[in-house]
């Protein structure tokens, strides 16, 4: 425990942004026991997962074993693995898919004949993916006699083996295929066209940090978060009561009294910051996720979002138990110097729950879906430093607290406003559970339909046409609640188009995926030109224009979410369509090569049997990444013309992108 906490605290103070590189997230270890079988062990970094060995038709790509030479052998069954897995349903693929959660184990049982001539070759085909990005791997292994350990039995050799598998279902041996396997040598117009430009494109600036990305999306969710829990009833009294008492508590040392409240502020960050590393410790650095994408806890995120919307509503107040805070009150009383001004931040921490608690659980699980390894702890840094500031700023200003709003009926539009929103997320997590269990009771128009209802219905409670229990009669509707009704209008009226088939990127990433709804007049897919980097290379220099390789996989949802969301922007479809060839290569493309191809890559020789494998080898070898989506800007030539780009959702950071190739390419390279 203390071990990851502190491991945690680390990783906060030596962050590093991600860069254009080959990552290798799963490392295998490869042994034979004495009962004759064959261990495969993966070892599989943080955040990442390789899918199970049997997947549905279309869905990412299986862990499959090849084997290519058995000699001194025979393969008893198939490979097995006991190692949990996890199933859910995936929006993209439209279907059910499973990965192991950990560190799976597989196992060969084998028949030893002969130990003098035992050999076994072959490679592990799979796929391996986290939240950001996937990669289609391959793990060339073989053993031979001096592999095998003591005592290990030798069996007769079975005079009439029945017919092996086929090798795509699994594991057998296809050695007389690939008897014939040569190396094969690029033409020279290849060569260059291949030839690695890592450095030319490190030249051309870093690639987008997507951790560091993530982290400061985190910070500024649950900063806002926490302003918002400022916001409550719970919260804005208590500001001016806790300044005040410091301030009277060392009349005659106003630095003193300054001082409490800057340590009472910083002891509240400290709680919420170590309830951020607690939960990252106690869960793991997936856990949150594994919760958020889990189909049942998705049901319970829904009814537990929709009992804290109607606690905000006013029918019923959430808190802790009595005995907690009266318990933190009297450590507080008793208490003096520093102990005592952490225990009065903590008294504030539980009183404050019903109002808080509420927002903190909604974030936290926004946070977990995001898959940061120090994510909770982050977001509740942020969440702690949103609280701490009024009592630190008004303790050293304290002429500033008479310009504060008073306290009343506006805190309670703030705590309703706040269930609006609570139940309108709700609508997501029931969706992905509805998607998963294929009820179709929440389709995308239905969605939309009931977040159109709730927003409008917020707009008539902000105008005062809806009354709730503890709402005050207002003789006028102010100008922040007319401002905040027409916002939810707006937004009302935003979503409207969506139930013939707009996009409406502002809510893309809660709504239900665009093929649930049932009538749809949008039509704005880019389609590649080229799915062949040779040809397409030769059509780009035949009329003179830019490329835009887009290293991809069928099994990559990533990269299905970066087309929904950005290229089908019809800004980036005009410049894609335009002003690029596009060539899309599929590293998973299980189509086979006419004739395998040798390589040396690293030292080491791999075989290159599909068209996949030759996307794969082609990116790590030219670009130095194999992660999926991988996007690079070249000449005619295979000269890139821009940094690379990868998974980022951020339209017009990749507007920017193309822009910047087209205009150094005509300055550059345009013939």
């Amino acid at each position: 425990m203390k071990q990851r906490i502190r491991f945690c605290v680390l990783f906060l103070m030596f962050a590093v942004g991600l860069s254009a590189q080959v990552k290798q997230p799963v490392k295998w270890k490869i042994s034979i026991t004495p009962q004759s079988e064959v261990i495969f062990a993966a070892m599989v970094d943080p955040g990442w997962h390789i899918y199970n060995m049997t997947m549905p038709e279309d869905g990412p790509l299986p862990t499959k074993f090849i084997f290519e030479k058995v000699k001194g052998a025979e393969l008893s069954g198939k490979v097995q693995s006991a190692s949990e897995v996890v199933s859910q349903y995936d929006e993209m693929f439209m279907m059910d898919v499973s990965w192991y959660k950990s560190n799976p184990v597989f196992t060969q049982k084998l028949k030893i004949t002969d130990l003098s001539k035992f050999a076994l070759e072959g490679y592990i085909d799979y796929m391996s993916c986290n939240d950001q990005s996937c990669m289609a791997l391959k793990e060339e292994f073989s053993l031979s006699a001096k592999d095998l350990p003591e005592g290990v039995a030798v069996v007769a050799k079975t005079e009439t083996p029945p017919p092996p598998p086929p090798v795509a279902v699994a594991d057998t041996a296809k050695a007389d295929t690939l008897a014939a396997t040569t190396i094969v040598a690029p033409t020279p117009s290849d060569k260059d066209l291949w030839e690695p430009v890592i450095d030319q494109l490190n030249a051309l600036g870093e690639g987008q940090s997507t951790s560091d990305k993530s982290w400061l999306a985190i910070f500024l969710i649950c900063f806002g978060g926490g302003f918002l829990a400022l916001l409550t009833p719970c919260v804005w009294p208590i500001i001016p009561m806790t300044v005040s008492f410091f301030l009277k508590r060392s009349k005659s040392n106003r630095k003193k009294a300054i001082a409490d409240a800057l340590i009472y502020g910083l002891s509240i960050i400290v709680i919420y910051l170590v309830l951020g590393l607690l939960i990252t410790a106690l869960f793991g650095a997936s856990a949150l996720n594994d919760l958020s994408t889990n189909n049942v806890f998705n049901l319970l995120f829904f009814v537990l979002l929709v009992v804290f919307a109607v606690s905000f509503f006013g029918a019923f107040e959430l808190t802790l138990p009595a005995s907690w805070t009266n318990k933190m009150d009297s450590k507080a009383e008793s208490t003096t110097g520093l102990i005592s001004i952490f225990f009065m931040a903590f008294t504030l921490v539980l009183v404050s729950f019903s109002c808080t608690g509420p927002i903190i659980g909604g974030l936290l699980v926004q946070v977990g879906s995001m898959n940061n390894l120090i994510g909770p702890a982050v977001g509740m840094f942020g969440f702690g430093l949103a609280l701490a500031i009024p009592f630190a700023l008004f303790a050293v200003f304290p002429s500033w607290m008479q310009n504060l709003p008073k306290s009343g009926g506006w805190l309670n539009t703030v705590k309703v406003v706040l269930g609006f929103i609570e139940l309108a997320l709700a609508l997501k997590f029931l969706s992905v559970a509805d998607l998963a269990y294929g009820w179709h009771i929440l389709d995308r128009e239905v969605f939309l339909v009931l977040w159109i209802v709730i927003f409008a219905l917020l707009g008539c409670y902000l105008l005062g046409k809806i009354k709730l229990p503890h709402d005050s009669d207002l003789p006028y509707v102010s100008v922040p609640r007319l401002s905040l009704a027409i916002v939810s209008f707006a937004f009302a009226v935003y979503m409207i188009p969506g139930l013939w088939g707009a996009p409406l990127k502002a809510v893309s990433a809660f709504a239900p995926p665009l093929y649930t709804q049932d009538f749809s007049l949008y039509d704005g897919e880019v389609r590649p030109k080229f799915h062949d980097y040779d040809e397409g290379m030769a059509y780009a220099q035949k009329y003179n224009k830019p490329v835009m390789l887009d290293f991809t996989g069928y099994g990559c949802v990533n990269c299905r979410k970066m087309e929904a969301a950005v290229w089908s922007d019809p800004r980036v479809k005009n410049i894609i369509d335009n002003d690029y060839i596009l060539i899309s290569l599929y590293v998973d493309d299980k189509t086979e090569l006419n004739q395998a191809i040798e390589v040396d890559e690293s030292g080491k020789t791999r075989k290159l049997r599909t068209i996949g494998d030759k996307w794969s080898y082609l990116q790590r070898l030219k670009f130095g990444s194999n992660s999926q989506p991988f996007y690079v800007l070249v000449d005619t030539e295979g000269q890139p013309i821009a940094p690379w780009r990868a998974y980022d959702t951020n339209v017009e950071q990749y507007i920017r992108f193309l822009q910047d190739g087209i205009k150094y390419y005509n300055e550059h390279t345009r013939k």
